[in-house]
């Protein structure tokens, strides 16, 4: 008999990122990509179900969400120059964050106790490897462990565990460590879970965790004024 899904349960509150008002609404289908998804990690490749990205610590969602600002390590490892002609359509540089990026999001805290597939322990690794292995193949990757679920690409891969999940039926989503550090835990909530209410804030400029985030990311918030 093959190994089964572990399950785990949040431990704690919920935390998310997200664009003002609400936190914790669903993504709007409109801005999903060709491929149906929204381009994220646990997106439904069958473009049946959304998903409510999450995190344990606060921290972690600033450095999720922050990590695209973040400058290319080849640009910074050879002082790439920058070409005068930008100077007619000025962009921010590497490593700067948009002042009005702060006044746009906002942060929720939800309290929820449900199931979610704990991926990434080996009975989970085991049974997926055995469940997903035309996908490793078709994928190219040689096989389905630790480091495999947490690569940014294919995401395809990631996308198809998540199918899985929610096929099955038992979990509201997936509980996966975050690729920034494995003191980053995360919850990928499935549609159609009924989310109690949960707390909304406007985000401040000197929020701790995103000053945090900046320093460890060595980002700069633009101020206001330019």
């Amino acid at each position: 008999m093959s190994p089964d899904l572990d399950l785990a349960r949040p431990d704690g509150p919920l935390h998310r990122l997200a664009r003002r008002p609400d936190a914790w609404a669903w993504p709007d289908w409109a801005y999903a990509g060709p491929d149906g998804t929204f381009g994220n990690r646990f997106d439904d490749p069958h473009s049946d179900f959304r998903v409510l990205y999450a995190s344990s610590r606060r921290l972690t969602c600033f450095l999720e969400t922050l990590a695209r600002f973040r400058p290319d390590p080849h640009v910074v490892a050879f002082e790439v120059a920058p070409d005068p002609r930008d100077a007619e359509f000025p962009t921010l540089p590497p490593g700067h964050v948009p002042a009005d990026w702060t006044a746009k999001r906002a942060v929720g805290t939800l309290e929820v106790d449900w199931p979610f597939a704990d991926i990434g322990t080996h009975r989970s690794l085991a049974h997926l490897r055995e469940a997903l292995g035309a996908d490793l193949v078709r994928h190219r990757i040689d096989d389905l462990d630790g480091a495999a679920i947490r690569m940014s690409a294919p995401r395809a891969l990631t996308q198809e565990i998540s199918r899985l999940v929610y096929e099955r039926g038992d979990a509201a989503g997936v509980r996966y460590l975050s690729r920034l550090g494995d003191d980053g835990v995360s919850w990928a909530i499935h549609e159609p879970a009924d989310l109690p209410d949960g707390e909304t804030r406007g985000l401040r400029r000197d929020d701790p965790d995103l000053r945090e985030a900046l320093e460890l990311f060595g980002l700069t918030l633009v101020d206001d004024d330019g």
